[in-house]
């Protein structure tokens, strides 16, 4: 997989944000050397975040994030300056883009309030330093505030100073950690052989299989296992075909019933979503979050959230098969709302659970910054995998392989 094909959960994601007329698009520009932003002397010209994968030198694959001006007004302004302060929860780093010639103004200040607030990394590029009135603003906020002042840099969008320093901080903050996730191949030993269940029904892609599935062959492939791959309808054989038990089973959570009834209670068995939850955010929460579907009664909101938009076909896992098993389960009326992609309720109150898919299309600290959001609001969330496993009497043995998120459940209990 070349860096132009990294799925955009697996991107670093920088955000720009600043007032309308900062020059933001000038530097997103200038820092992608692209024309990816309109750029105008008119305010307010970006009126939707624009979001552009790419590879960006030093740091490699991106998601660049440019956001409509934080000082929007009139009605359809405060729906954009909501807009842009959704996609703080996705950001791993954010751009403060300052006009230098006017300063620091209360948005730009309550903008750092919320980068603290969120523990988001930022910089602050001093926009339009050309001019010498930028210089020496700048000049005065490291005498008034050096601890804000320590993040800017100067730039000119027109010039080009200070564009290849503010790339080179960038790739500072987007350092990898030490020691990388892993999805799948920590869990078992180097040579181990491991099946993997991907059902090909109408709702899977035509040519290819879904993201969880090609992050966990390649990560397997990394970690020097061997990773075979069938349909449930061919599981019970590819397993008798097999000299020894395979070391783990994944399985696509929709037939996770089916697939358990087949492998042998000896064979460790988990899910795509579930190991995409423990990559991506908390399992544990997940696991705990999935306790409180028992108590759902007559009445209760349950949301369901997916982070990809796509077609919904005839029995789609989201709005068709969760909302069948979870009234099968709990006996009640429930009330059921649906949404995909970004979109994702600010206020979470109304609802008595959340369902979340596993984000795979999502990155991790926007997967994160969800699971706090609930919890902030008391409202207990969970997974696809891990309520689907909950719901078919199967959670302890879908955990078996995750000792952590296995002992959180006895705790509980």
């Amino acid at each position: 997989m070349s860096l132009n094909d990294t799925a955009s959960g697996e991107r670093v994601h920088i955000g720009f944000f600043g007032v309308r007329n900062a020059g933001k698009s000038s530097v997103v520009n200038a820092v992608t050397g692209q024309e990816l932003a309109v750029v105008s002397d008119v305010r307010g010209t970006t009126t939707d975040p624009v979001k552009k994968a790419m590879e960006l030198l030093p740091m490699g694959p991106v998601v660049i994030i440019d956001t409509p001006g934080i000082d929007d007004e009139g009605e359809l302004g405060v729906k954009r300056v909501e807009r842009a302060r959704r996609m703080l929860a996705s950001c791993d780093i954010a751009v403060l883009v300052v006009d230098g010639t006017r300063g620091l103004s209360e948005a730009d200040r309550g903008l750092i309030g919320e980068f603290s607030v969120r523990q988001v990394p930022y910089l602050i590029a001093w926009n339009k330093c050309d001019d010498a009135g930028a210089t020496r603003m700048l000049t005065e906020l490291y005498g008034a505030d050096p601890n804000i002042a320590s993040h800017a840099l100067s730039v000119s969008a027109r010039t080009g100073k200070g564009v290849h320093e503010l790339k080179e901080r960038l790739a500072g903050l987007a350092a990898p950690d030490a020691r990388p996730r892993r999805v799948v191949a920590d869990l078992v030993e180097p040579g181990s052989t491991v099946v993997l269940v991907c059902p090909i029904d109408a709702s899977a892609p035509k040519g290819r299989l879904i993201m969880p599935q090609q992050m966990t062959i390649r990560d397997l492939l990394d970690g020097g296992c061997v990773p075979v791959v069938c349909r449930e309808t061919e599981l019970a054989g590819a397993l008798r075909a097999l000299q020894a038990p395979p070391a783990l089973v994944v399985t696509d959570s929709q037939v996770f019933g089916q697939v358990a009834r087949i492998v042998p209670e000896s064979v460790p068995l988990t899910s795509f979503s579930i190991l995409m939850l423990r990559y991506k955010a908390d399992l544990i929460e997940a696991v705990r979050g999935a306790a409180a579907l028992d108590g759902l009664r007559d009445g209760d909101r349950v949301l369901i959230s997916e982070g990809c938009t796509h077609h919904r076909q005839c029995g789609d896992i989201g709005t068709v098969k969760i909302p069948h098993w979870l009234a099968e389960h709990t006996g009640a009326d429930l009330e059921f709302s649906f949404t995909s992609g970004v979109e994702f309720p600010c206020d979470l109150s109304g609802y008595a659970a959340v369902i979340h898919c596993g984000g795979c299309m999502l990155n991790a600290r926007e997967m994160r910054s969800r699971q706090a959001a609930a919890a902030e609001a008391g409202v207990p969330m969970t997974n696809y995998g891990v309520a689907i496993a909950h719901m078919h009497g199967i959670l302890r043995r879908s955990l078996a392989p995750i000792p952590a998120a296995l002992s959180a459940l006895d705790g509980d209990r």
